[in-house]
């Protein structure tokens, strides 16, 4: 059997953080390791526990989600961080991205969908959903509209990784970039981890956004 998904849970409401503690230990291949009531917490925490994944709240005082995960992801880059939000705020959206999530969920999913998303992303396979692929593109027109884009390596992407590229930005999953391509979801995810590394990103979200910024994918 794989090891459990280890999780720590950051929020600043303590029944909130009982009741994902709940639900995460039910689950066969997950694991709470530990949880925090502020951002300033997560640091230490996650120094600590070393999670694979944090669900990390957006809003809270003191040191908030974006403040946390900039910290975390300087010093531990390996751990995959999910903000969970009540506000659907582009300019928040865009700051997530930028901060290095890995994904950006609202509080008023089903517990289905959460399980499924941590899943995903933990796997790196997580779809980007068509809303936030739409904010995503929203909010670089309106940046597009102040500043020139620079000058970026897209030309080193094969031809291949330019196709999973444009999937990637149009919200597939890696099953479905697979069956688009005809290949196998092991070689979607060498090519995704040859863009990133080419591209000098961190996640998905970031792809998605590049591959915007580059024109790839038209509103």
């Amino acid at each position: 059997m794989s090891e459990k998904i280890r999780i720590m849970v950051t929020d600043d409401h303590r029944l909130f953080r009982e009741t994902l503690a709940g639900l995460l230990s039910a689950q066969p291949d997950m694991e709470m390791v530990g949880e925090a009531k502020d951002g300033a917490e997560a640091v230490a925490k996650a120094r600590e526990l070393m999670p694979d994944l944090i669900l990390m709240d957006l809003s809270m005082p003191g040191t908030n989600g974006l403040e946390a995960t900039r910290a975390i992801k300087s010093e531990m880059p390996y751990v995959k961080i999910v903000m969970l939000t009540v506000h659907d705020e582009d300019e928040n959206l865009l700051e997530a991205i930028k901060s290095g999530a890995q994904g950006y969920l609202l509080k008023d999913i089903s517990k289905e969908e959460l399980l499924s998303s941590i899943r995903g992303i933990h796997h790196d396979e997580a779809p980007i959903s068509r809303v936030m692929a739409g904010k995503i593109l929203r909010e670089f027109s309106q940046i597009a509209q102040q500043s020139q884009v620079t000058a970026t390596p897209y030309e080193e992407l094969t031809a291949r990784e330019q196709e999973v590229l444009r999937l990637v930005a149009r919200g597939a999953s890696n099953r479905e970039i697979a069956t688009t391509l005809i290949i196998s979801e092991n070689t979607v995810k060498n090519h995704l981890r040859n863009i990133l590394a080419k591209l000098h990103l961190q996640t998905r979200y970031q792809a998605a956004f590049y591959a915007m910024k580059k024109g790839l994918i038209k509103p």
